[in-house]
């Protein structure tokens, strides 16, 4: 997976030494030509060709904390308070007092 970055890198290097070693170029050109030609692109489709695996995991840690989350609570794999718990779509308060409103309705004063 990784030869054609690797051998991209390897001609974005040549590319920036023979700007680097020409009469009319500069090692500033130089190495502006391995890091836009070689680095940056090289860095983008290796970050690109990793989002994939990258879901897969978060997928994976989501499945292991709903069944560790099943298994503290003791609750049936495929119930619907299993499913919603991890999710905080519970009832917050479980308290006996009632809630109270965070702003007072439009035109009364608190």
């Amino acid at each position: 997976m990784y030869l054609i970055p690797i051998a991209w890198l390897y001609v974005a290097l040549m590319m920036g030494i023979a700007e680097a070693n020409h009469s009319n170029g500069t090692v500033l050109g130089g190495l502006l030509t391995f890091v836009l030609y070689g680095l940056g692109p090289v860095a983008l489709v290796l970050y690109l060709m990793g989002s994939p695996a990258r879901r897969r995991a978060i997928k994976a840690r989501e499945v292991a904390e709903l069944a560790a989350y099943q298994a503290q609570q003791k609750l049936p794999p495929n119930s619907e308070a299993a499913q919603a718990a991890p999710l905080g779509l519970t009832q917050p308060d479980a308290g006996s007092h009632t809630p109270r409103d965070a702003a007072p309705p439009v035109g009364e004063k608190p």
